[in-house]
């Protein structure tokens, strides 16, 4: 029963780490993060309970703050404001998926 877990444990490990690239990739594929979000919601209850929890909760935060912060980009644009917005909000996507994939790669939680 033990194996079973960690072989659980293993795939959804596998599955965060696909969602960071998926994420890492919308950098240049914007959607791919609508589908790194989808599966965050999907397979939110796979994880429920394990320190991959926190790694989800981390993900769909650094979604829906980096929506925000875009959207609050392309509203200032006009007074020549939204580009330094989209710069800044581009460094914290990159710091937060860096962050997040590193602390998987060591099997350490988010601190969420």
């Amino acid at each position: 029963m033990n194996t079973t877990a960690n072989e659980k444990t293993a795939s959804l490990k596998t599955l965060t780490t696909v969602i960071y690239a998926l994420y890492a990739l919308a950098l240049f594929a914007g959607v791919s993060a609508i589908v790194a979000i989808v599966l965050n919601y999907i397979k939110r209850e796979e994880v429920q309970g394990t320190w991959l929890e926190s790694h989800f909760r981390w993900q769909i935060s650094t979604f829906w703050w980096s929506v925000l912060w875009c959207v609050v980009g392309a509203l200032t644009w006009i007074i020549l404001l939204g580009w330094l917005v989209w710069g800044v909000a581009a460094i914290w996507f990159i710091y937060r998926i860096a962050k997040g994939w590193l602390n998987l790669n060591d099997n350490k939680p988010m601190p969420v």
